[in-house]
């Protein structure tokens, strides 16, 4: 398949999910699975492969970034590998941009992210809370300097998640390691990766802003929420002081790109912005602008 052509596509998705394998194993344990389901009101949730996640943006003309989230010690149950991610964006590399995902428990974590970016993975995907650990513990530093001496972004998740939502203790998922503030101490310890805050950060959206206003190695994406319910400071920022900052994403297949561009479509930002977030601020930050 041929490489992606920044000038044919017409925005880039950076927060799409892996939901099944090569083989067909799901990325979450059933409960966490349902619980989840029943959070979005998802209905029969159908797991799209990576190959029908790679026809939907290519029939749309637009580019994904996709990952799978590695939290084995947590969720004692094994990740969709990434070398099906790696695969799948060699078959799809005219759409699909793979990021991967190492759990930082894993004693091996940092070899494992250099191998992974040696085998192409363009970025990593983290979730402080299905993992287990606090950003700013140092945990995860062995993986980060290897992320920032190869100049590869590091994906956050921040803010409340569906993933265990109206489940007893939550499914034991504590929502305080995705407080983005921790996020401040990661982008201060190093200052030469990029971090991206994903999703409005509810209930921490000040918090968020006020990162990715203070340290110019963060930016933020707009996944997980249909733009309509988009905090009135969030678009506010958006349209201003971090214009270069913020950008498209959708959470696929929990929310799809058609619903989230709708939403968009009717939201206050001005006509020079709008071409910045769906695409222009995401080509720059993976690099892709560079590559063109």
């Amino acid at each position: 398949m041929s490489a992606l052509d920044l000038d044919r596509i017409v925005a880039i998705d950076v927060h799409t999910h892996a939901e099944v394998g090569a083989d067909g194993h799901p990325s979450l344990p059933a409960s966490l699975m349902e619980g989840s389901a029943a959070y979005f009101k998802a209905g029969d949730h159908r797991m799209p492969t990576l190959d029908e996640l790679a026809a939907h943006y290519r029939e749309r003309s637009m580019a994904a970034v996709v990952f799978t989230v590695d939290a084995e010690h947590q969720l004692e149950h094994a990740p969709i590998p990434n070398e099906d991610v790696l695969e799948a964006a060699r078959r799809h590399a005219d759409v699909l941009i793979p990021f991967a995902s190492v759990d930082p428990h894993r004693p091996d974590a940092a070899a494992r992210a250099r191998r992974l970016v040696e085998a192409g993975a363009r970025g990593f995907k983290f979730h402080p809370t299905l993992q287990g650990f606090s950003p700013a513990d140092g945990l995860a530093h062995p993986v980060l300097e290897v992320l920032e001496e190869l100049q590869v972004p590091a994906l956050f998740h921040s803010g409340q998640t569906g993933i265990g939502a109206g489940l007893p203790g939550g499914g034991g998922l504590r929502l305080r390691y995705s407080d983005p503030m921790l996020l401040d101490d990661v982008a201060a310890d190093f200052p030469g990766l990029t971090v991206i805050i994903a999703h409005p950060s509810f209930p921490w959206q000040d918090e968020a802003l006020a990162v990715a206003t203070h340290k110019a190695n963060v930016y933020i994406d707009l996944s997980g929420w249909s733009p309509k319910y988009f905090p009135p400071q969030l678009v506010r920022y958006a349209n201003t002081l971090l214009k270069d900052k913020v950008m498209f994403g959708s959470d696929f297949p929990v929310i799809l790109p058609d619903r989230w561009l709708r939403d968009f479509a009717e939201l206050d930002i001005k006509d020079e912005v709008r071409p910045l977030i769906l695409k222009d601020n995401a080509a720059r930050v993976l690099g892709l602008a560079r590559e063109a």
